[in-house]
């Protein structure tokens, strides 16, 4: 099901760009720990120690640098290169997360790109695909359900 690309204003872009990188790498690998790490398997996960991992949100200019250290992804800094980057747009990314598009389409349509060491790249595709994930919904998120949410915690029944 290929969308056509969607891609953030330019100026929305560079404005985003200036955010600094680590607090975002934070709250990207707290998703990824939810959503992911408890669900990972132990072969994968031993090939995950000691390697440098970055998403790159390419019309943003957002780099998330992470790794897996004693048991979870932990965000990290690093100036150099990753073993393995993957990189799209923030609308593709959400596509993927919400299983609205296949990574093999958005890699052969060219915007969807691993660089760096092929093998982890595989590795981290293949897990993804076998791992049966809820899709990731965006709803959850409005202000009038996260206000329910929290007042159904905070005041109960």
């Amino acid at each position: 099901m290929s969308t056509s690309p969607f891609l953030l204003p330019p100026p929305m872009g560079s404005l985003l760009s200036r955010l600094p990188a680590y607090p975002g790498s934070l709250l990207f690998v707290t998703g990824l720990n939810l959503a992911l790490a408890k669900r990972l398997a132990p072969d994968v996960t031993q090939m995950l120690v000691g390697k440098k991992l970055r998403l790159r949100v390419t019309d943003t200019q957002w780099a998330f640098d992470f790794e897996w250290v004693n048991g979870r992804f932990a965000a990290c800094t690093n100036k150099g290169a990753a073993d393995l980057t993957i990189s799209a747009s923030a609308y593709d990314f959400v596509l993927l997360a919400r299983r609205q598009e296949d990574p093999d389409t958005l890699f052969f349509s060219r915007r969807l790109s691993m660089e760096g060491d092929t093998e982890l790249g595989l590795l981290v595709k293949n897990t993804l695909d076998a791992i049966e994930l809820p899709v990731f919904n965006l709803e959850q998120f409005k202000p009038l359900n996260v206000l329910t949410r929290l007042r159904a915690r905070l005041i109960p029944h």
